[in-house]
């Protein structure tokens, strides 16, 4: 559906890419990774046309259609959040204006009405009538409340700009869909819903984005920038990333056997391919790891810094007790009551809330900035935090 042929890029002295050739199509998510710097945004713009290369060439298939997320947040700014949405498929928006416009017309002709008959059984073709709901959906399902689908996009906050442009992409079921950095200012619940979106959705997705575990439920392939070049791996990030660390140590252990290896490989591939029924994409995804050949997998050339904590002293099995913790607004309206759960060494606790006005409370309760109405809370003895 896409394709990069020979597509090279340098600034200056600065090569990103060279000689890079890769096609995108079927019913696939790209995760397009690499390093910080390697020129993952930039590839996607060659990809939509907004960068050109210094040589090489992009080329979508006749007929397709091509969606990407805008950066921009101030493009739309003078139109309202469902027409924003709407203009995510460019053709049915010009269609819907040439329409209007002739149904405008103070001479309104037989030849105008002939015009307007070949309009109707075109916007009723690209499935025109649903347009509205369509639109209405997304933005519902992104967070976007139905009272504000008719405001102006500059008087929405910036982070549900985000989610307007994020919704005006995924409208009108387009053939290839580019997503930079799409979960940007998305809560979890918005985050699952999209999930879902990609898993479901039926044509190309290519994908840039640092949250991994995004990358891990979406994905069934990953386009690894690295060495100047782009090479396709079947499977999704955790996959991509165990296989390469695997490759790397295998060489390495220079003196490791090569029949050995390609053991090890197959053994690892296997294992993976077991775990993958346990995924959203199961049957697909599992299909395509049992057709990876070892020789694929090649270690990869980045390095992984790592932020470690010198604890003073060893921490004792209590962290946190809360008990019965309550706290209000400024008005007096309950933003948590009766919150009580222990937290011993070694747990991973996530706090969820639809207000986060709540969480701030809880935060500062337990930092000692703000009192709580009811309720106590207490740190293990050995414990101490800022």
């Amino acid at each position: 559906m896409l394709s990069a042929t020979n597509v090279s890029l340098q600034f200056g002295k600065r090569v990103l890419f060279e000689d890079v050739n890769v096609k995108f199509h079927g019913e696939r998510c790209y995760g397009l990774i690499g390093a910080n710097g390697a020129g993952k945004s930039t590839f996607l713009k060659i990809l939509s046309g907004e960068v050109s290369p210094n040589s090489g060439h992009v080329s979508l298939e006749p007929g397709k259609r091509m969606s990407v997320l805008k950066q921009n947040h101030f493009e739309f700014d003078n139109e309202t959040v469902l027409n924003t949405v709407i203009r995510g498929n460019q053709v049915l928006w010009n269609l819907m204006q040439e329409k209007e416009a002739l149904y405008m017309k103070a001479d309104f002709s037989e030849e105008d009405g002939i015009k307007a008959a070949d309009l109707e059984v075109l916007f009723e073709e690209m499935d025109g009538w649903n347009a509205e709901s369509d639109a209405a959906n997304l933005l519902s399902g992104l967070g976007i409340q139905e009272s504000e689908h008719y405001n102006l996009m500059k008087d929405m906050d910036g982070s549900f700009k985000v989610r307007v442009l994020l919704a005006q992409a995924l409208f009108g079921n387009p053939d290839l869909l580019i997503l930079d950095e799409p979960t940007n200012d998305l809560d979890l619940k918005t985050i699952s819903w999209l999930e879902d979106f990609l898993i479901n959705f039926k044509n190309t997705v290519i994908v840039v984005s640092h949250d991994r575990h995004f990358l891990d439920t979406v994905c069934t392939h990953i386009a690894d920038i690295d060495f100047k070049r782009l090479k396709l791996y079947t499977g999704n990030y955790s996959f991509w990333y165990e296989s390469s660390q695997l490759a790397l140590r295998q060489r390495q252990a220079s003196n490791k056997k090569a029949e050995e290896k390609k053991k090890e490989l197959q053994e690892f591939i296997q294992r993976f391919a077991a775990n993958a029924s346990k995924s959203k994409q199961a049957t697909s995804r599992k299909k395509m790891l049992d057709k990876i050949n070892v020789d694929e997998i090649q270690a990869s050339s980045r390095m992984y810094p790592a932020i470690i904590f010198d604890q003073l002293r060893e921490a004792g099995d209590q962290i946190l007790e809360v008990d019965g913790l309550t706290a209000h607004d400024e008005q007096g309206n309950v933003l948590f009551q009766n919150l009580s759960f222990k937290m011993n060494k070694g747990d991973k606790i996530a706090l969820l809330c639809d207000d986060h006005r709540a969480l701030t409370a809880f935060y500062e309760i337990i930092n000692g900035e703000q009192q709580p109405s009811a309720g106590t809370f207490s740190f293990g003895q050995t414990i101490t935090h800022a």
